[in-house]
């Protein structure tokens, strides 16, 4: 019994510190491979060699901003918001297998609740603006819905295509199942599957809720210090969870060239990472999505590219079967 609890611990631990330093990791690479990609020469200045410290800068400047709360807010969800932007995340880590055996709760229906749980996420962002009592923040709000709205289907159809080929709705049955050729046979379904994502997340070229240009930074207009520090955590806390998960479904997950039971964790981790630089160039090589276009994106090429492939997913298991 002891023994048990110990090990459920020592589980939920090793989440929680990677929880806390894969999202800041991820963030560094962006500061780095943006700076290069666009000449920005202020984030490798601070710490010396390289900008080593500049995530430690913007902590240091986050701590020392007052937090502030609009008159008309409704205080409680103001508050509230980060942490239901941040938390859904934490959960989804809890069912992400790292290697065999390696996963903190091993659920039989993990895809289902990675899903449902990540779609939480963004009642966070939903809060905040509604919350803000700024028209700004209420608009972006708005926009995170219909994105949600929009997007939040092509994303189950994708996950739900590799689930029907694996014949399992358990993550580590996924990665045991998969085999290298279905790269090319799902492979409309992880890019579909990646897109949606970051569409989710609100990522540039997706970034429409929090267009600087048009509603100064959407929901997250009334922000600042550490609750402001929160969504970027999350946001980026966002990014790991993708990654992670677009390489379960659809990369074989801890699965690698060579020594797969050893250095399974170390295999996820490239694929996550590498994952997260795609993610950055995006950023950074692509403009932003007018809000025709990215609803247009997701109902008349998203979906069908998903029914498509799920249509050939059910006829290749026919086939083999």
């Amino acid at each position: 019994m002891i023994a048990n609890i110990l090990e459920a611990v020592l589980r939920l631990g090793i989440v929680v510190v990677a929880f806390l330093l894969m999202p800041l990791l991820v963030g560094q690479l962006e500061h780095k491979a943006m700076a290069h990609m666009q000449a920005r020469l202020g984030p490798m200045y601070a710490g010396g060699f390289h900008g080593w410290a500049q995530l430690i800068a913007d902590g240091v400047k986050f701590v020392q901003k007052e937090h502030v709360v609009p008159t008309l807010a409704d205080r409680k969800v103001f508050s509230l918001a980060p942490a239901v932007a941040l938390v859904p995340y934490l959960l989804v880590l809890l069912v992400i297998p790292v290697g065999p055996g390696w996963v903190a709760v091993d659920l039989d229906i993990g895809l289902f609740f990675a899903l449902a749980v990540l779609s939480l996420a963004v009642l966070g962002t939903i809060m905040a603006g509604w919350s803000s009592a700024n028209k700004y923040a209420l608009l972006g709000g708005l926009r995170t819905a219909a994105q949600l709205m929009a997007y939040e289907l092509p994303l189950v159809l994708a996950a739900s295509s590799v689930a029907m080929a694996a014949g399992t709705l358990s993550l580590s049955g996924i990665v045991v199942a998969w085999q290298p050729w279905w790269l090319a046979w799902q492979a409309a379904a992880a890019a579909v599957f990646f897109v949606a994502g970051l569409a989710e997340l609100a990522r540039p070229p997706f970034d429409m809720p929090v267009a600087d240009s048009e509603i100064v930074l959407g929901p997250y207009t009334e922000y600042t210090g550490l609750r402001f520090a929160l969504f970027l955590l999350a946001e980026y806390a966002g990014i790991v969870v993708l990654c992670a998960l677009t390489a379960v479904l659809f990369l074989g997950g801890w699965r690698g060239p060579f020594a797969s039971d050893v250095l399974g964790p170390v295999w996820l981790l490239a694929k996550v990472f590498l994952l997260a630089f795609v993610v950055i160039w995006l950023r950074v090589s692509n403009p932003r999505l007018r809000a025709d276009q990215l609803q247009r994106l997701a109902w008349q090429v998203l979906v069908p590219v998903t029914l498509a492939q799920l249509a050939l997913t059910g006829v290749v298991k026919v086939v083999m079967s």
